[in-house]
């Protein structure tokens, strides 16, 4: 498995209309499911006079977490396309939501499905797409004297510190890119063998 993903940062908004309905399109940074209800819901209370607030996302590194909502729209015409959109991009951690006023003629399924891929499009086109890495945590406890060579070791692999508390006995927890994390865990060992 690769040690990165494509995801968006931030939000990013879209549009279409076709026969008078318009689709409003939001692309969500996520890093959790729980997020998902409480985004929907803001955009449910907001435009509380839409027909339908349709909605997909993906979660993971290995994208293997998604769901698709049609909202009571005809089933697969709209969580479908917009879930659809998420994997062409090849994004993950991602939620998108279309909400849909009914323009007062019906557009079919073809229509349908026409209507929240490209609205869902237009939102990712909107959004900064960024690649990032997966990482690992990585804990290491060490004396005191052994600070100067785990300092070393925490140079060189450059992994982000994430916590560090030094007294007579030291802790310090990293986080490093997936593929490092074996590396770095091997060299923080060996010090401890270089000291006994």
């Amino acid at each position: 498995m690769s040690d990165e993903y494509r995801t968006i940062s931030g939000t990013g908004e879209g549009y279409y209309t076709e026969k008078r309905s318009k689709f409003l399109a939001f692309a969500h940074h996520i890093e959790t499911a729980d997020e998902v209800k409480d985004i929907v819901a803001h955009y449910r209370k907001e435009y509380y006079d839409a027909r339908h607030v349709c909605y997909a996302y993906m979660l993971g590194a290995d994208r293997q977490t998604f769901r698709a909502n049609d909202d009571g729209e005809p089933s697969s015409t709209a969580g479908k396309p917009i879930l659809g959109q998420i994997n062409s991009n090849e994004l993950t951690n991602v939620l998108i939501v279309v909400v849909r006023y009914y323009g007062g003629v019906n557009l079919g399924t073809s229509g349908l499905i026409v209507a929240y891929r490209e609205a869902a499009a237009d939102a990712i086109a909107h959004a900064t797409i960024e690649t990032r890495q997966v990482e690992e945590i990585v804990s290491h406890t060490f004396s005191y004297l052994e600070m100067n060579s785990v300092m070393r070791v925490v140079k060189e692999l450059a992994p982000r510190i994430i916590e560090q508390q030094f007294d007579n006995t030291c802790r310090i927890v990293l986080a490093i890119r997936k593929n490092d994390a074996a590396l770095l865990r091997q060299r923080l060992g060996q010090l401890v063998d270089d000291q006994a």
